[in-house]
């Protein structure tokens, strides 16, 4: 490999943990179009620093970026504080009228300046090891990996400084106010990391990965555990794994590098979505067919049970009768007289049906249950 390469890779590697580390508690705070919001709303905000310094590759528009994203989070907490509407409609009011803002003030005062495309709103992974950082005349390495190196070592200082007080206000955020942890303040410095590290990684990658990095390794993390450490950790091997993986995938297709890694995030959440070991949906599938066949099962017992005590020749304990009691297609009677026999309920003699002792237990606790 290259030292481009490599720093190509690093910096991707630095984006995506910066990412994921604010992007688990959105997930949980069930806030994750936030990131999208941000990622249209601080367009004014570029808009006016760049009025302000009159330079388009000026600091000070990150700046701005940065602002107009706290105001983001602002105007949707104090909309949704009203009750009238919720979050996620208070969202999408917010960020439509805040993106039209910059593209008129683009299109009145600057139409002949690409400030979306030449400031944060797109980036190139490709360019980043050509943007450095020196000082003193000590090239420090590329101004994006610098920059999200800070970002991602400020998120990881905040949350670990607060973690206590941030797992218990997004769980039950009046129980943290009555303890006085000040939930909301805890919610504003959260939801201003989210811009900041959203607004630090467009220059970098540009909004559609961003957006992609900070939801869906959390979201692939949220279906495989109940635990929040674990979850935060697994967010950040996800985004690593998409970072590195995405980065080859583009070397191989000689395409996008941000489409691909965006790309594979959309991949491994399908195979999570389909593999989770609980939550997935093979595993869901798995889990209904055993429920189907175990109801089946209980349904047979109680079917007998009801005839034990009748003559004989009033007995409805054959498979045939199954079928016009219970309604069964003559292949699934079958199968559920075998699968009885088999775990220990039923036993049949001369084409007849009896339950065992552990059929008889099981049809009264059915009958107890309903």
């Amino acid at each position: 490999m290259t030292p481009e390469q490599i720093e190509i890779q690093l910096v991707a590697c630095a984006v995506a943990a910066a990412c994921a580390l604010p992007g688990a508690f959105l997930i949980l705070r069930k806030m994750a179009m936030m990131s999208d919001a941000i990622s249209h709303a601080i367009l004014p905000g570029i808009v006016v620093a760049f009025f302000l310094v009159g330079e388009l590759h000026s600091p000070w528009l990150i700046v701005g970026a940065a602002i107009a994203g706290l105001a983001t989070v602002v105007l949707v907490e104090s909309i949704s504080a009203t009750r009238l509407v919720k979050e996620d409609a208070a969202i999408g009011l917010v960020f439509p009228v805040l993106f039209s803002v910059g593209v008129l003030l683009i299109a009145r005062y600057a139409g002949d300046i690409h400030l979306d495309t030449d400031a944060v709103l797109t980036g190139e992974l490709a360019f980043a090891p050509f943007d450095r950082l020196t000082v003193g005349g000590v090239d420090l390495g590329p101004k994006a990996l610098v920059t999200m190196l800070a970002i991602g070592v400020a998120n990881l200082v905040f949350i670990l400084s607060f973690y206590k007080e941030l797992k218990l206000a997004t769980f039950d955020a009046g129980l943290a106010a009555s303890l006085g942890f000040m939930p909301a303040a805890l919610h504003y410095i959260l939801m201003g990391l989210v811009s900041v590290t959203a607004v630090g990684a467009f220059d970098a990658v540009g909004s559609i990965l961003v957006v992609a990095l900070m939801i869906g390794p959390p979201a692939c993390a949220y279906l495989l555990t109940d635990r929040m450490a674990l979850m935060m950790v697994l967010s950040v091997g996800f985004g690593l794994l998409a970072a590195i993986s995405g980065y080859w995938v583009a070397h191989w297709l000689d395409a996008s590098i941000a489409g691909c890694m965006a790309t594979v995030v959309g991949v491994v959440f399908l195979i999570v979505v389909a593999l989770a070991p609980d939550r997935g949906l093979v595993s869901i599938l798995r889990r209904q067919t055993r429920q189907r066949w175990a109801f089946a099962e209980k349904m047979l017992t109680i079917h007998l049970r009801q005839h034990e005590g009748l003559p004989e020749e009033s007995r409805e304990n054959r498979s045939a009768h199954l079928q016009e009691h219970l309604r069964w297609q003559a292949d699934f009677a079958v199968d559920v007289v075998q699968r009885a026999v088999e775990d220990g309920f039923v036993v049949e003699r001369g084409g007849f049906l009896f339950l065992t002792d552990a059929g008889r237990a099981l049809a009264s606790e059915a009958v107890v249950d309903a």
